[in-house]
């Protein structure tokens, strides 16, 4: 399925948007050209301190507003707090996981939400959008609707976005530490046509049902990983899109916790890698915004030659 640098640098170029770009009034004629129906799930483990702002900023814009989402549903992953309660006074329908098809068992973890999310909702269109956002805006759902929406044969948008760091702080187009320190060498060393993923790991993207419901989930972390190797592995780097979000800010991990993320991605990349081999020239592409504000990759060449046994020479 590789097909080299200059193919991927070609769908940069041509499936990189920027969320400015997807108004509501176009966003609303391709959801009717298309008669299609969009369900914005937000998975949660106790987020009470967050969870009414994201949702209620999502109703009051995209339900009772435009009317662009017909359905926003919270997935409570076995919260200690008033995380449930809060999001159905903002206005959710919130689910309780492990009350989800309790035949099939529960497991903790987000990839178990978004699994089951898909039980428990209508939409051809599924938005995921994290729980724990403090800087956002509808235009989060409207960017990744459009994308999908304007290609029928567009199964998976990722958005990307400027991560800031702290309240108040600079902010970055880097990914979390997972992100560039894990996922993004795995891309590009053995799928290296999705190097120009610029946030491959960001918890915000939509997908469609028909796709997503004929995959495997993990139950953890290592969903979003996964789902866009499989698009990739089912139907190519062209059924793949991204948005430019502009910049959220969320809480970060503590470095255990990435450790346990990271081993959870190695685990998911090693199940999908099949006969494939690193590419014999690797190269580590990142980002940065540019002086115009567009986000602009660096391409990087990994040393990999290697000495042979001193003993030998």
């Amino acid at each position: 399925m590789t097909t080299g640098p200059s193919s991927a640098q070609d769908w940069f170029a041509a499936s990189t948007s920027s969320h400015e770009q997807w108004t509501d009034e176009r966003v609303l004629a391709l959801k009717r050209a298309r008669a299609s129906r969009v369900s914005v799930v937000v998975p949660a483990r106790d987020e009470e301190s967050t969870i009414a702002d994201v949702v209620g900023v999502l109703r009051e814009a995209l339900v009772e507003g435009s009317g662009l989402v017909d359905e926003l549903v919270v997935m409570d992953s076995d919260s200690s707090d008033a995380t449930a309660a809060r999001a159905a006074a903002a206005g959710a329908v919130v689910h309780r996981t492990a009350d989800v098809r309790p035949d099939l068992g529960s497991h903790p973890g987000k990839g178990e939400a978004l699994w089951k999310s898909q039980l428990v909702t209508t939409g051809d269109v599924l938005v995921f959008v994290d729980a724990d956002l403090t800087a956002f805006g509808p235009h989060f759902v409207r960017g990744l609707v459009g994308a999908l929406l304007d290609d029928p044969d567009r199964m998976l948008v990722k958005g990307f976005y400027d991560r800031v760091m702290d309240q108040g702080a600079s902010s970055t187009t880097e990914g979390g530490r997972v992100t560039e320190l894990v996922a993004r060498p795995l891309l590009d060393l053995w799928w290296p046509d999705l190097a120009y993923v610029v946030q491959p790991l960001a918890g915000e993207w939509a997908v469609r049902r028909s796709f997503f419901e004929s995959v495997a989930v993990p139950t953890a972390y290592g969903v979003e990983l996964s789902t866009l190797l499989d698009a990739y592995d089912q139907h190519g780097l062209g059924a793949i899109a991204q948005v430019d979000l502009g910049s959220r800010t969320h809480r970060h991990q503590a470095v255990h916790d990435l450790g346990l993320m990271a081993a959870e991605l190695l685990a998911v990349a090693q199940s999908r890698l099949g006969g494939r081999r690193p590419a014999p020239e690797p190269r580590l592409v990142q980002f940065a915004r540019g002086g115009g504000g567009d986000v602009a990759p660096r391409v990087r060449g990994v040393p990999v030659a290697e000495r042979p046994p001193a003993a030998s020479i």
